[in-house]
């Protein structure tokens, strides 16, 4: 499917030799029916310009000398999200390190950091430059925040050298994103339903039962899973946590209104339960503040399993159901054994007991226990938790399309 009508991407073209290739990388996107606007760097115009740009794109091209408050219907924000896909191509060594930190000292990286889409960043540099160590940590960086990157590859360098920082060839760089838009397309008819956070249990009317969880990793499976094209809803139990506003969010407290929730939001081609629903609520919640006693019994009875339901929910059940499991010990026998109980196709399981990740960090160390495939698990190392999901996200990816 080469057709990409309808598809808005947003080129960045930034200072380096290699910058001419993005001419024949908006050629071959104008030519699949592309919608394509440009910003280019103040050292980018060293090497291309406005009016080569424009002519290939027939689009708008952006600079810092742009007066783009003249321009009612564009402004930094607006500019990152009319677009489908951020393509930076090429990425040099100082614009992977000034988004590595999170700069916006321009346009260029300040729609970057605005943007809530999917940003591609295509290296070309020096092939030392790409070895250098602190080119290796930015990349690492890059990648945990949910960027993607094509290429380098190897080969001869226009300063005489040989080795990897070549930028791609323009028509890799095209399939590569050209495939991910067409994902895009076709998973817009998948529905994703993911759970996240803690639920309360209310004792009285001030207090309740809950848990340490933040919500993180839902919420970035969320993101990860809107980003792909998936008509996404996030049920979410008490969080500070703010979510993309193409995210279908329903905010819920109890295990009794995410139950409630997840049935008014099926049926679902993929549920994903990361909540960390509690296992119990209180058998009576008094309607009245508990006075301060020197003992008080409090009766507990078991909460709807939600999980169990969907799964064994046979004229609802989606084609992917995945589980969450937070252990403490026994990690493999315990996964194992939630797996098979509660009938599920996934389960992926983490030991809070660590305090390098799990509950209320940015980090992540997880293990998914397939039901039925040939590789029964697969560990996913300490990551942080939207690389985690990305990763995720891979994995339902090739086994849902």
């Amino acid at each position: 499917m080469n057709d990409l009508t309808n598809k808005k991407i947003l080129f960045i073209i930034c200072g380096g030799i290699s910058a001419y290739k993005s001419l024949e990388l908006i050629r071959l996107f104008k030519r699949s029916n592309a919608q394509i606007k440009t910003i280019l760097t103040k050292s980018a115009k060293e090497f291309v310009t406005p009016l080569s740009i424009t002519s290939l794109s027939q689009g708008k091209v952006y600079d810092d000398l742009f007066n783009i408050e003249n321009e009612t219907e564009m402004d930094h924000i607006s500019l990152s999200r009319w677009a489908d896909v951020i393509v930076v191509a090429p990425a040099t060594a100082n614009t992977i390190s000034k988004l590595s930190q999170g700069s916006s000292e321009d346009l260029a990286s300040t729609v970057i950091l605005a943007s809530n889409k999917q940003i591609f960043l295509v290296p070309a540099m020096n092939v030392r430059m790409w070895e250098h160590q602190s080119t290796k940590d930015n990349f690492k960086i890059l990648k945990s925040y949910g960027y993607k990157f094509i290429g380098p590859v190897i080969g001869d360098m226009a300063c005489g050298e040989y080795g990897e920082g070549k930028m791609s060839d323009p028509t890799d760089i095209f399939n590569e994103i050209k495939n991910f838009l067409n994902h895009q397309i076709k998973n817009k008819k998948i529905k994703a339903l993911v759970t996240a956070g803690p639920t309360k249990e209310y004792i009285d009317p001030v207090r309740y039962i809950t848990n340490k969880s933040s919500g993180k990793q839902g919420y970035e499976i969320a993101k990860s899973l809107s980003k792909r094209g998936y008509d996404t809803t996030l049920i979410s139990g008490p969080t500070n946590l703010n979510i993309d506003k193409n995210i279908n969010l329903v905010k819920v407290e109890t295990a009794e209104e995410m139950f409630k929730a997840t049935q008014q939001n099926l049926p679902a081609d993929i549920a994903i339960f990361a909540a960390a629903v509690s296992d119990f609520k209180v058998n009576k919640k008094q309607t009245e503040k508990i006075k301060k006693q020197s003992k008080l019994t409090i009766n507990l009875e078991r909460n709807i399993d939600i999980l169990n339901y969907v799964s064994n929910h046979n004229s609802m059940r989606p084609k992917l159901v995945i589980g969450f499991a937070a252990e403490t010990e026994n990690l493999d026998k315990n996964a194992a054994t939630k797996l098979s109980n509660k009938n599920c196709d996934w389960i992926i399981a983490n030991d809070v007991s660590k305090t390098r990740g799990g509950f209320d960090s940015e980090f992540n160390e997880v293990t998914i226990y397939y039901k039925n495939s040939l590789m029964k698990s697969e560990k996913l190392s300490l990551k942080r938790k939207s690389e985690i999901s990305e990763e995720i996200v891979d994995r339902i990816v090739t086994q849902i399309n």
